[in-house]
């Protein structure tokens, strides 16, 4: 455990960012998985509105720094690319 006031501060803020940042990854791969579950029941409409969605989200979680812009970047484009395998 820390001594400095700062570091035990510090390993508080860590964590809460932490657990946030858990939350919104694991909804990331939700809604991926929601465009794959959309795709396989060859459900047009379901997957460009769930791709919509998982593309908003990446963004988000781009822009906060929670992943990084390529890798929002990649995922976005597997989206796109398993919603186009349906047109």
């Amino acid at each position: 455990m820390a001594n400095i006031k700062s570091q035990k501060k510090r390993i508080k803020t860590n964590e809460k960012a932490r657990i946030r940042n858990k939350a919104v990854k694991s909804e990331l791969k939700t809604s991926v998985k929601a465009v794959r579950a959309a795709v396989e029941a060859n459900d047009a409409e379901a997957a460009k509105k769930a791709a919509d969605h998982a593309c908003r989200l990446l963004d988000k979680a781009a822009s906060k720094s929670i992943i990084h812009k390529n890798q929002a970047a990649k995922r976005k484009s597997g989206v796109a690319k398993l919603v186009n395998t349906l047109a």
